[in-house]
C-alpha cells in the first residue's frame, strides 16, 4: 500500500504510458497482469481500474506504440497480449535519454532540498 506518502492518487498521463512501455518491453502481457505489475512497481501508489488500463492500451494501439495478439487458455478465456511496436520501443528510448539528461538537474534539486528544507520536514533546522 501506498501508506500515504505517494503525494497523490493516481499516475500522470505520460508517466503511465512510459512506465505502460518499460514493462511490456520487458515482458510482452496481458492487461490485467500489467495492471497488477504497475501497483507492484509504485509500491501501491498508482492504481488504475481495469477499465482505465484497457483504455490506455487500446489508445496506445491506435497511435502505434503497441500492439497485440489473443493468447489462447486452457483453464479460461483467452487473453490479448501487448507488446511494443518499433515506434513504442523507440518512444521508450528517447524518454529514458531525456530522464538521463535531466537526472543531473533532479539531483541538483534534491541536494538544495535537504540542504534548505529537510531539515525542517524532519522537525529540525531553520
Amino acid at each position: 500500500m501506498c501508506n500515504g506518502h505517494c503525494g497523490h492518487a493516481y499516475p500522470e498521463r505520460g508517466w503511465i504510458q512510459f512506465l505502460i512501455l518499460r514493462i511490456l518491453y520487458e515482458n510482452p502481457m496481458h492487461g490485467y497482469r500489467l495492471l497488477e505489475e504497475l501497483e507492484r512497481r509504485s509500491s501501491g501508489c498508482h492504481r488504475l481500474e481495469p477499465g482505465s488500463i484497457y483504455t490506455i492500451l487500446r489508445r496506445m494501439e491506435a497511435r502505434g506504440l503497441l500492439e497485440s495478439k489473443w493468447e489462447r487458455v486452457e483453464t479460461g478465456p483467452d487473453r490479448r497480449i501487448y507488446k511494443p511496436t518499433k515506434a513504442g520501443s523507440d518512444a521508450l528510448k528517447e524518454g529514458l535519454k531525456t530522464i538521463v539528461r535531466r537526472r543531473a538537474l533532479m539531483d541538483d534539486l534534491m541536494a538544495f532540498f535537504e540542504k534548505n528544507f529537510g531539515k525542517k520536514e524532519k522537525g529540525g533546522g531553520k
